[in-house]
C-alpha cells in the first residue's frame, strides 16, 4: 500500500481487508471487516481510522503569518496557540482549490493540513515571496483518528491522559506516548465527537494497538475509507475528490463563513469579493435518490435536465437508505423539491446535515 510513513503503511496493509487508491500514488485502507459494521460502531461507540494520506507542511519563520494571510481565506492573527482554524485555499478566479486546517503551535510556527499531496506545489509557489521555511511532514508522521461517543474515554486510557474530555473543539495539545511526541486534536470528519492524533510514523503501530486494546470493551472497530465516506455524507461534509472535482465557489458550497472579506488581500481576493453579492449559480444540498420514482402532478422538478448533479452517494446504515450530496440551481435548493439529475435519475432535495447528533434538527429524513 503506497502511503505516507512506510512503517505505519506496512502495518495497516497487513491488517486491512482491502485497500483503495484514493489519488495517484496514495492508497488507503478500504475496510477492515465490513463498512456497515464499521459505520455503526463509530456512531454507537468508536471507530479507529487512518488519516495519514493528508498532506501536512510545517511553516516557520518571521514571515509565516504574512504567508498564511496571503495563501488562505481566514485571519490568523486572532488564532491562539493550541487552536485550529478550518479554511479554504482558492484559485485566482475565486474557486476553491482545497479545504484545509491551520494549526498554530507557536507565534511563528504553524501546520497546514490538506487532503492532497499535490497541494505542495501550490503552497511552495506561494511561499517564494515570503520569509518562511517549509518542512513537509507527511512522510514523517501518521494521523490516527478516533471518532465516536466513546472516543475520549478510550484515548484517556490508551495514553494515560486524563482531561481529554475537557479539550475544546478545534483545539489541540501535546502529549507523549511511548517516548514519542503525540499531538491530540479535537476535530473530526464523522459528525461525532472525535479526535485526531499526530505521531511519528515509527510509533504509530504501537499507538494503534493501544487504542484498540483500550477500546475493546467499548466496541471500537478498525475502520476504512468506505465507512468514513458514508459517515461524512450523513454529516454533510465535502470530499475534495468529489465536491471539489469541478470549479466551485465558497458560496456554492455554503462556506462563505470561512472567507474573511475585511482583511488584506489573499489569493483569489478580487474574484471572491465580486462573487459575494451575486447569487451563486448553484448550491450544495443533500439529495435522496428516487429510483423508479414518478413525479406527481404539482410537484416541482428542475426545468433543465442536467442542471443538477450528484457528487457523492453512499448507503447509510443508520438511516437505511441511499444518501447523496450534489449541486442544484438556487431556486431548487429547498428540502422536498424533486429534481432530475444530469444522469436522468430523479432525486429529492434534503437539508444538510442528514445526521445531527446535537439534535438541532429532527433525526428523521424526509
Amino acid at each position: 500500500m503506497v502511503q505516507v510513513g512506510p512503517i505505519f503503511a506496512a502495518f495497516l496493509a497487513k491488517r486491512s481487508a482491502a485497500v483503495l487508491p484514493l489519488v495517484p500514488g496514495i492508497a488507503v485502507p478500504q475496510c477492515f471487516s465490513d463498512a456497515t459494521s464499521e459505520h455503526l460502531a463509530t456512531r454507537r461507540a468508536a471507530g479507529l481510522f487512518d488519516f495519514s494520506f493528508m498532506y501536512c507542511v510545517e511553516i516557520t519563520g518571521a514571515g509565516s503569518g504574512d504567508f498564511l494571510r496571503a495563501v488562505q481565506t481566514r485571519e490568523v492573527d486572532t488564532l491562539s496557540c493550541g487552536r485550529i482554524a478550518y479554511t479554504l485555499l482558492l484559485h485566482d478566479d475565486g474557486s476553491v482549490l482545497i479545504d484545509a486546517t491551520i494549526w498554530r503551535l507557536e507565534d511563528d510556527r504553524y501546520w497546514l493540513f490538506t487532503g492532497r499531496r499535490a497541494d505542495a506545489n501550490y503552497i511552495a509557489d506561494a511561499a517564494r515571496d515570503h520569509d518562511v521555511a517549509l518542512n513537509q511532514r507527511s512522510r514523517q508522521q501518521a494521523v490516527i483518528a478516533v471518532q465516536g461517543p466513546a472516543s475520549p474515554a478510550i484515548i484517556e486510557r490508551a495514553l494515560n491522559a486524563p482531561g481529554v474530555r475537557t479539550l475544546k473543539y478545534f483545539s489541540f495539545t501535546k502529549l507523549v506516548f511511548a517516548g514519542a511526541d503525540c499531538w491530540l486534536a479535537r476535530i473530526g470528519y464523522s459528525g461525532e465527537r472525535g479526535y485526531e492524533l499526530v505521531i511519528a510514523d515509527a510509533a504509530a503501530p504501537q499507538l494503534w494497538n493501544a487504542l484498540l486494546a483500550a477500546g475493546k470493551d467499548d466496541g471500537i472497530l478498525e475502520c476504512g475509507f468506505d465507512a468514513i465516506d458514508s459517515l461524512r455524507i450523513e454529516a454533510g461534509h465535502i470530499l475534495f475528490t468529489h465536491e471539489l472535482a469541478s470549479a466551485t465557489t465558497p458560496a456554492e458550497l455554503g462556506m462563505t463563513r470561512l472567507v474573511d472579506f475585511t482583511r488584506p488581500a489573499f489569493r483569489g481576493t478580487a474574484s471572491v469579493r465580486a462573487q459575494r453579492w451575486r447569487p451563486p449559480a448553484r448550491r450544495l444540498v443533500g439529495l435522496l435518490p428516487l429510483h423508479h420514482a414518478r413525479f406527481e402532478p404539482g410537484v416541482r422538478a428542475t426545468e433543465k435536465c442536467g442542471a443538477s448533479i450528484m457528487t457523492s452517494k453512499s448507503w447509510s446504515p443508520l438511516l437505511e437508505r441511499e444518501l447523496a450530496l450534489g449541486f442544484v440551481p438556487p431556486d431548487h435548493a429547498y428540502p422536498g423539491t424533486r429534481v432530475i439529475l444530469a444522469s436522468g435519475e430523479p432525486a429529492q432535495v434534503a437539508r444538510l446535515p442528514f445526521y445531527d447528533p446535537a439534535r438541532v434538527l429532527p433525526r428523521r429524513v424526509p
